[in-house]
């Protein structure tokens, strides 16, 4: 038998085997799909310290990146080894010094604020019902609706306390059991505390060893690949880093600018609970295509409780917010880094919410844009190979927007 077979049948041989050891794989990932999410669950829990580092180091790279090549810049001879260490602890310093002065600045006003709507719902609600009635109490069934609210208000009032209570509970928890003495609330607790020291000593040793790690993974992908698929692999990972690193910074870089534009509009048309409802509108803008309406719900009712006019000039000043934003704001600070559609974007953020709640909807449009570029680069390489391009430049030539975005 010639050598050619030989290689064909050893081909052909080790094919079979894969795709039964593959088959065989799926099959064990569905039958115990329980248990490996179990396994998944528990290695999450042991390695919490490093997957904090990891975020931390990634959301502070820029940062530590721009004060090094300051740094190595300004620094004369060989006083430039001295950037790199430097660097880091500038970096971690700014990032526990703004998160800080965040907490000090917002977290006093935002719990004062939350704890003086508790005490005055009841007479708000029973304002508002008064409001209601003496405007569109001629109308009968506005009135049957308002008799009945308010007859049922205390009840309805007493059910939200307690769907409160149980809403906090678990995040009061820890609180309570220091003062009460339970011993596994309090584990809890120093665990989280634990957790978070040990990643930020990660978070230091991933910063001060970002480039050795790189150099060394470049070294695995080309000792293992051929210079072909090592380019391509590279180059998607670098594609991948761009744009999770672009749109998350840019993302909450964002998201504070509308956060503060809020407090100042609120403010100055002295809409009630300025800071409470700017927080809500801040954080929840993070969140791509749904946020804006998931802040604007709730801080327009709040503002409606206080006062119903207030609460629609509230709605009529978000909607002009979130139009700067989408229109002004936004594109200068993400420009477009996705590519993706608007259906794709809404398809997203539904199934990666569904299946990891805010934090998959955090990170599903950068996911899906590094999903889209690997299948467009695909989809180009077989059609260019069976000799089909000018499907590919027909469709540029009916979607030009579609051309240069990856």
């Amino acid at each position: 038998m010639k050598d050619p077979d030989k290689r064909r049948y050893l081909y052909l041989m080790l094919s079979l085997f894969g795709a039964i050891a593959l088959s065989i794989v799926v099959f064990f990932v569905v039958y115990r799909f329980q248990g490996i999410g179990d396994i998944v669950h528990r290695l999450g829990g042991i390695l919490a310290p490093f997957i904090y580092g990891s975020i931390v180091a990634y959301l502070l790279r820029p940062m530590c990146n721009f004060y090094e090549q300051s740094m190595e810049s300004a620094l004369p001879g060989k006083a430039k080894k001295l950037a790199p260490p430097a660097a880091v602890a500038l970096s971690l310093l700014s990032g526990i010094a703004l998160v800080y002065a965040l907490i000090i600045m917002i977290a006093p006003q935002l719990f004062e604020s939350i704890r003086s709507l508790w005490i005055s719902i009841p007479d708000k609600v029973s304002r508002f019902i008064q409001w209601a009635t003496d405007r569109f109490g001629d109308e009968e069934m506005i009135a049957r609706i308002l008799t009945l609210f308010d007859t049922n208000s205390e009840a309805i009032y007493e059910k939200l306390e307690n769907w409160g209570r149980n809403l906090m509970n678990p995040y009061l928890s820890g609180l309570t059991s220091i003062v009460s003495g339970v011993g596994s609330s309090l584990v809890k607790i120093f665990k989280f505390l634990y957790n978070m020291l040990i990643g930020l000593i990660v978070a230091c040793y991933l910063l001060a060893s970002r480039k050795r790690f790189a150099w060394q993974s470049v070294m695995v992908v080309r000792s293992l690949l051929k210079p072909r698929w090592a380019d391509l692999f590279l180059g998607e990972v670098a594609f991948v880093d761009r744009m999770f690193g672009g749109f998350i910074d840019g993302k909450l870089l964002d998201s504070a600018i509308i956060g503060v534009l809020c407090y100042l509009g609120c403010l100055l048309f002295r809409f009630p609970n300025a800071l409470l409802v700017s927080t809500f509108v801040g954080i929840t803008n993070v969140i791509p295509f749904f946020g804006p309406f998931i802040g604007a719900v709730p801080s327009t009712l709040l503002i409606m409780i206080e006062n119903p006019i207030k609460g629609l000039w509230f709605i009529v000043f978000v909607l002009a917010l979130q139009q700067l934003d989408g229109n002004v704001i936004g594109p200068k600070i993400l420009g477009d880094r996705t590519g993706l559609s608007s259906f794709w974007v809404l398809f997203a953020i539904v199934l990666c919410g569904g299946l990891w709640g805010v934090a998959g909807m955090v990170i599903c449009v950068p996911m899906f844009a590094v999903i889209y570029d690997i299948v467009k680069k695909l989809v180009r390489r077989g059609l260019e190979s069976k000799g089909q391009m000018q499907l590919w430049e027909q469709y540029h030539e009916d979607y030009p927007e579609e051309t240069g975005k990856q």
